[in-house]
């Protein structure tokens, strides 16, 4: 469950996970264990906070306090927010083949002098040739963007092409800076869900197309990055095999699975250290496979409820409302 809405099949399945809900105006990180809550204080942790419990998970203390009975709530009594609090946001790029072709095909292109086709044909060798030969790409998000699905997702009236794009997140646990790909996975503490919302009309700029995409502008509104419910332990998950799906007003839009990475998990760690230090907490996207709007040619609309889930990790309901426009 989360917020009143029944989900669909991706069930948590770990022993426990971790989760935030709120008491008033505060936030209280929390102890899930099926269908109870607790709250997890400083001491429970043996850390300060979230972040810096992260950087050296004590998995196995928490997991203690699972098997306990008392100070338990309803899980169905809170309402969830966001599991996690990143300093960085860091989103792979063009991760799934299916979804780049798809994108460019249904006309997400700066060329427009080719058939669908012909886009697809030439979308599909660019990618082929970038899993035999090249390399990881990121850009990055603004954390504020960050939110649980306790809040709606509230549509810009500066555009009529809001897109979704559900996603698996690792949550990055001690410090990785120029790790190697063999070294990665001891720098994942857990994993999340996240749903990428994009603006498609703003991806590209018109007025200088030569500096080619805008991620700014495209996708770092307010709360477009809702996130959760969830935070579940990375020894819990293979996040290289896990279903992904996305449901609009009930109807299945995307359904995939984790496998079809281009770039797997190690990897995209790996290459996002290299630049910069990734920080206990942070989250880095893995990409979208495909099934976004711009395939359907149907985007965000006010009312829409958008129900996403990963295998293991629950699910999240985002609900949409429009921003008023103004005169």
């Amino acid at each position: 469950m989360t917020n009143g809405m029944t989900l669909p099949s991706h069930a948590l399945t770990a022993p426990f996970a971790l989760a935030r809900y709120r008491t008033g105006e505060a936030v209280q990180l929390g102890l899930v264990a099926g269908e109870r809550i607790r709250p997890l204080s400083a001491t429970d942790l043996a850390a300060p906070d979230l972040n810096a419990f992260l950087a050296a998970p004590a998995w196995e203390r928490l997991a203690e306090l699972a098997s306990e009975s008392e100070g338990w709530m309803p899980l169905a009594d809170v309402t969830l927010t966001a599991p996690v609090e990143p300093r960085q946001v860091l989103q792979a790029g063009a991760n799934y083949r299916q979804h780049v072709i798809e994108l460019v095909a249904a006309g997400l292109t700066q060329k427009s002098d080719r058939t669908p086709e012909e886009a697809r044909a030439a979308a599909a060798k660019i990618m082929d040739d970038r899993k035999a030969n090249g390399q990881t790409y990121f850009f990055i998000g603004l954390p504020t963007a960050v939110v649980g699905d306790d809040v709606p997702l509230v549509l810009p009236a500066y555009s009529d092409v809001h897109d979704w794009e559900l996603e698996l997140a690792v949550v990055i646990g001690r410090e990785a800076f120029r790790v190697s790909r063999d070294e990665a996975m001891s720098h994942v503490a857990g994993y999340t869900i996240v749903n990428d919302i994009t603006t498609r009309d703003l991806v590209f700029r018109p007025d200088m197309k030569e500096i080619g995409t805008d991620w700014y502008r495209a996708k770092n509104a307010p709360g477009f990055l809702p996130t959760g419910p969830f935070l579940v332990p990375a020894p819990y998950v293979d996040g290289g095999n896990l279903a992904i799906t996305l449901d609009l007003n009930g109807q299945r839009m995307q359904d995939s699975s984790t496998s079809d990475l281009m770039f797997d998990i190690p990897t995209l760690i790996a290459g996002a250290s290299q630049n910069m230090p990734l920080l206990p907490g942070d989250l880095l996207l893995t990409g979208s496979p495909p099934g976004n709007g711009q395939h359907w040619q149907r985007f965000l609309r006010d009312g829409d409820v958008m129900t996403g889930g990963i295998e293991g990790l629950g699910a999240q309901v985002v609900r949409c409302v429009a921003e008023e426009r103004t005169a």
